[in-house]
């Protein structure tokens, strides 16, 4: 037995009695076509560990295997899909580990990876904290290549968006100014089992050195960023006093919406 030939998905579900959970923001994928479509999305995936999020049923984890990572590194809270996984893991040839806890308190500095990519359909309920909480690391240092992610479609607009745009946000400049992003297509709400209300799309983002170094202190940023979006209906004077404006082109009367990243960074620096 090989991943290759396994049963579906959908088959080892039913067979271990298995469906998702809404505690734990579950919604599956069974389709191996888009699963593949993903796993192709990872960046010299054959050269490359994956640490894996939610692998649930393990549609994707399948998917990473069959498109040649070297080494899939997976972490699921929910221990009821431990028979599938286990089918899994005895037909890896070692390289799939399987690591059963909560992905926002594992310290994945203890999971053996070196530099590593990550690749996951995130839980709907905690995708933004982990995505934010990833690029802090890769922004601090961390041996992250890639994050190959999929998210609801308002958040991946949120996690892309330019200065003007709606979605413009906090999350946007954090990754704007430490990695290079972009939506790489949409999934439909009929993929997935259960069916969410909200469309998903797959979201590319590649820590970029350069920009890493200019930020310099993240935590500087993201107090800065935290701060003014924190109060984003003011004027950035009435959050900030005391400031000469001037320095820096603005007038204090704009909010934080206006504000390029480039000027958060700015003002980082020199404020914070």
């Amino acid at each position: 037995m090989t991943v290759e030939n396994l049963p579906p998905v959908a088959e080892m579900m039913r067979a271990a009695g298995l469906e998702p959970k809404k505690q734990f923001g579950q919604n599956f994928l069974f389709d191996l076509n888009l699963t593949g479509r993903i796993a192709r999305s990872v960046p010299d995936i054959k050269n490359t560990d994956v640490m894996e999020i939610g692998p649930g049923p393990a549609g994707l984890t399948r998917a990473l295997l069959m498109a040649g990572a070297r080494r899939v590194v997976a972490i699921e809270k929910d221990t009821a899909t431990k028979p599938i996984l286990d089918e899994i893991v005895a037909v890896a040839a070692g390289r799939l580990t399987v690591v059963y806890g909560d992905a926002l308190r594992v310290d994945t500095s203890h999971l053996g990876l070196g530099e590593y990519a990550i690749c996951a359909n995130l839980p709907y309920n905690v995708g933004t904290e982990l995505f934010t909480r990833w690029l802090i690391a890769a922004a601090s240092g961390a041996p992250i290549k890639s994050m190959t992610l999929m998210f609801q479609r308002e958040v991946a607009q949120r996690i892309t968006a330019r200065t003007g745009d709606a979605q413009y946000g906090r999350l946007a400049v954090l990754t704007s100014l430490v990695a290079d992003a972009r939506i790489l297509f949409d999934v439909p709400n009929t993929a997935f089992v259960p069916r969410p209300r909200v469309q998903s799309a797959v979201v590319s983002v590649i820590p970029n050195a350069d920009k890493i170094r200019a930020v310099g202190d993240i935590k500087k940023l993201e107090q800065i960023t935290a701060k003014l979006f924190g109060q984003r209906r003011k004027m950035i004077r009435g959050i900030i006093p005391n400031v000469d404006w001037a320095r820096y082109d603005l007038t204090g009367t704009e909010r934080a919406e206006e504000l390029s990243p480039e000027k958060f960074l700015q003002l980082a620096h020199d404020l914070i």
